[in-house]
């Protein structure tokens, strides 16, 4: 999971994005970067071609970087923004932030300002809820996980739950170091990021 991605290494941003009617840009670290496996066995790869498969007028570009916090996702953003031009911005970030003890406060002032940033692009912003352990006690896990609600409710941005509620606590579907979903475990994360965000991008009818 995000927390322990003090060691990995950074990857370059990989875009797979084509011509379509909606383009969503996925701001994210180690969870959507395929940390530890080859690039298109991670669930942003998988969730373009399922979407290309199924004809779904949505590209998707990849701009992960294994290690990533919301310092940097800030940092990167605008270029990110002027580049691609999403529809669509996820912000998955956070969990570094929160597995190095970062203040909540400043997690919470860079979130809002990726998303004001992202919004004043005319992009649509969803907003990844993020879990960590207790490393640093109850009391800052419980503020760390209030604050993607806060954010959310405070920049009326959807929340989108944490993908790795249920694949974290099965061992089969974790990588060796029991914090990285597997391969086996990214076709069904691609499925589940279908059905949640596709119609959050897609209009209705």
């Amino acid at each position: 999971m995000p927390w322990s991605a003090l060691s990995d290494q950074g990857q370059p941003p990989s875009s797979q994005a084509d011509t379509a009617a909606y383009r969503l840009l996925v701001l994210g670290d180690s969870l959507s970067a395929a940390y530890g496996l080859k690039q298109h066995q991670g669930w942003v790869s998988l969730l373009q071609n399922i979407w290309r498969d199924d004809k779904v007028p949505i590209d998707v570009v990849n701009a992960a970087i294994s290690g990533e916090t919301t310092d940097g996702g800030l940092a990167r953003l605008p270029r990110l923004l002027e580049q691609h031009n999403p529809s669509h911005v996820l912000i998955e970030l956070g969990g570094n932030d929160g597995l190095q003890g970062h203040p909540v406060d400043k997690l919470k002032a860079n979130l809002t300002q990726m998303i004001t940033l992202a919004k004043a692009s005319d992009a649509t912003v969803l907003l990844q809820d993020m879990q960590i352990p207790t490393n640093y006690g109850k009391r800052y896990t419980d503020m760390f996980s209030q604050a993607f609600d806060d954010v959310a409710a405070e920049q009326n941005v959807v929340l989108v739950p944490f993908f790795l509620e249920s694949i974290a606590l099965d061992p089969s579907l974790m990588q060796r170091d029991k914090i990285h979903p597997n391969a086996d475990a990214q076709p069904q994360i691609a499925e589940w990021m279908n059905t949640t965000l596709k119609p959050l991008i897609l209009p209705a009818g």
